[in-house]
């Protein structure tokens, strides 16, 4: 193994509120993220900025502060991947072979208020397919651009535009 790649033990625990009607999943966390323990840690990510403006609060709150605006919206947040090795931050450096995937089907269960899998990103949705029994989900799901920094494609307003959807469940 080098020095630039990453073996995650454990990824984050959901962030999970009341009845959360809408569950976004991404892949794993980034090496930033695992660095400052946030979803969404690197400060080129516009995942913060675009709950900002869907659930209407500052940008510059604490990150509790963000995470508890987002819980109030009904809006869940987790990982498609328990632990893996990655060199780097790249979901096409994913060693497969190594995945762990969260345990969806127990939250599906546990939290049948969800009506909506939201992925971020085409990576978290093939995941999901790959490694998730998807006779567990009987809800809608979409996939949504990557708010990552790799995905510099896309403007931030056009992300905004598709994330929006979120918001009709």
């Amino acid at each position: 193994m080098t020095d630039s790649s990453i073996v995650i033990e454990d990824g984050f625990k959901p962030l999970l509120g009341l009845e959360p009607k809408v569950l976004i999943l991404g892949t794993m966390p980034s090496v930033q993220s695992l660095k400052t323990q946030q979803y969404y840690g690197h400060p080129r990510n516009v995942f913060w900025w675009i709950m900002s403006e869907l659930c209407c609060f500052d940008l510059s709150r604490s990150y509790s502060e963000k995470v508890g605006f987002v819980l109030k919206n009904k809006i869940a947040v987790w990982d498609v991947i328990a632990s893996c090795h990655r060199p780097g931050s790249l979901d096409s450096n994913i060693d497969q072979g190594s995945i762990t995937p969260n345990r969806l089907s127990e939250l599906f269960e546990k939290y049948p208020s969800l009506k909506l899998i939201a992925f971020n990103g085409q990576a978290a949705e093939k995941l999901f397919s790959k490694f998730i029994d998807e006779q567990a989900w009987q809800g809608s799901k979409v996939v949504l651009p990557s708010t990552s920094p790799a995905n510099a494609a896309m403007t931030k307003e056009t992300k905004l535009f598709h994330w929006a959807r979120i918001k009709t469940i």
